[in-house]
């Protein structure tokens, strides 16, 4: 039985980082990947794939909206989802050939293979071929990520009702798609495919759209949502889902029924952790399978850890890269502090994006902290007006007293980008006054910083 100092059990962006910290500590690393290919979902059903679908679309809805004269574009008629990204294929075997040397430039040994633990330092590697593989480990670091959420009584296997995975096999561009969950997901998918002539309901439980974030930017993207044509549908809960040869029926507690060529189903996702045997080792999970971990993400079992979207929230790569790399330096040095992730970044690739860092309005309000907002638009800016992008809006909150920056929210083209800016000064504890007293170069989106700061201390 080979022995290693360390197991990852997956290889998406958490189990990558976990694995190649590891190695730059200089332990045995083996990690295994059940999938064909190493990169998880991430790579090959979820971020990279949908991303490229969303850049297709962005392009079309940029030259329709932004018009030049005498340049039009005429879309083929049988266009499919599979035709708008045609460049997956390049781009994810590029990310892939990067991962994979990065393991063998850290010596990080990969076995393709399905885990299963035998006690709480064995595993059996149950490869192609019938083959099994004994291995033991001092740490075992579980990153196998997550999947949609499928209730029992939807039926999945109708060629009509997708989830986040499937939803990229469409083979052609729906008339009428209904999506239920308008969470970060369904939010996402409806306006990558109204900009495309779909007709979209979009269907959410609570009564207002994303509610986590400030409600100024969540109401203007309902706005914007409603000016694409998308229907949404607030304060509505799926009661069934009746499916026919052309057509799928959704049947809400209202007594609504919504009628559509296709039904995405995109209401929360699940943690990977079937047929590994962790119920023997008395782990604890959630409703959804997910794993429960401390601060330091150790399971009950304190030399197994969980990093990712294996245990939930906030379920975003770039959260789990640092979960991975994080649960590693815990493991093999002395880290005592638990991690804070004060200054999480929330990136959402509507059209337009969507990105936010720090306190919204509403939560400086309950916590009785004195602040002013400074906010500048795309159309205020000389870039905005030479893109004929005018729709996006920065928006700064700031305390009263000693102008310290408290959140940043911005709807609008490369607003994941953007965000970072403020984050950075966050982060050091920065007053608005940065952004007056810097230069921007001009013409940049990143002037609407100074724009907002300046409008910000008019309001004082």
């Amino acid at each position: 039985m080979r022995k290693y100092d360390l197991v990852v059990i997956g290889s998406g962006p958490a189990g990558e980082k976990a694995a190649i910290q590891a190695a730059k500590l200089d332990k045995d690393v083996l990690m295994v990947e059940c999938m064909d290919s190493p990169g998880g979902s991430c790579m090959h059903t979820g971020t990279i794939p949908s991303k490229t679908l969303r850049e297709s679309v962005r392009f079309i809805s940029l030259i329709k909206q932004r018009a030049i004269f005498g340049i039009s574009m005429i879309m083929d008629e049988g266009v499919t989802v599979n035709r708008l990204m045609h460049r997956r294929h390049n781009a994810t075997m590029s990310l892939v050939e990067r991962l994979e040397n990065n393991l063998k430039r850290n010596n990080v040994e990969y076995l393709h293979g399905r885990a299963q633990f035998s006690d709480t330092h064995s595993l059996e590697i149950h490869s192609t071929g019938d083959t099994t593989e004994k291995v033991e480990a001092e740490k075992i670091i579980i990153a196998t990520g997550g999947r949609p959420f499928r209730p029992e009584w939807i039926d999945f296997e109708h060629p009509r009702v997708m989830d986040s995975d499937t939803i990229l096999e469409l083979e052609e561009i729906p008339r009428t798609l209904t999506i239920i969950g308008a969470g970060v997901v369904g939010c996402e998918y409806a306006t990558i495919f109204a900009p495309l002539g779909v007709k979209v309901n979009l269907v959410n439980p609570r009564q207002e759209l994303l509610d986590f974030l400030d409600s100024e930017i969540s109401n203007a993207l309902a706005y914007l949502m409603r000016e694409q044509g998308i229907r949404i549908r607030l304060g509505e809960t799926l009661n069934a889902v009746e499916c026919r040869d052309d057509q799928v029926f959704a049947h809400t507690e209202s007594g609504k029924v919504l009628k559509s060529d296709c039904l995405l189903y995109a209401n929360g996702r699940m943690g990977n952790t079937e047929g590994m045997g962790l119920e023997a080792l008395g782990l604890s999970f959630n409703t959804r399978q997910q794993l429960e971990v401390n601060q330091f993400f150790q399971t009950s079992q304190p030399h197994i850890y969980g990093v990712g979207d294996v245990i939930g929230y906030p379920s975003l790569a770039a959260t789990a890269m640092d979960q991975g790399r994080l649960a590693a330096l815990h493991a093999f040095s002395d880290m005592t502090e638990g991690t804070k992730f004060n200054l999480l970044p929330t990136g959402i690739y509507t059209i337009p994006e969507i990105s936010t860092v720090g306190a919204t309005e509403q939560e400086l309000t309950q916590q009785k902290i004195p602040y002013e907002v400074g906010s500048a638009t795309y159309r205020e800016i000389a870039r905005g007006q030479i893109a004929g992008n005018t729709t996006g809006r920065l928006k700064l909150l700031f305390d009263r007293n000693d102008l310290r920056l408290l959140g940043v929210h911005i709807i609008g083209d490369y607003a994941t980008d953007l965000v970072h800016i403020g984050q950075t000064a966050m982060a050091f504890g920065g007053s608005i006054d940065f952004f007056i007293n810097n230069v921007f170069n001009y013409p940049t989106y990143s002037e609407c910083y100074r724009v907002a700061a300046l409008n910000g201390i008019n309001r004082l």
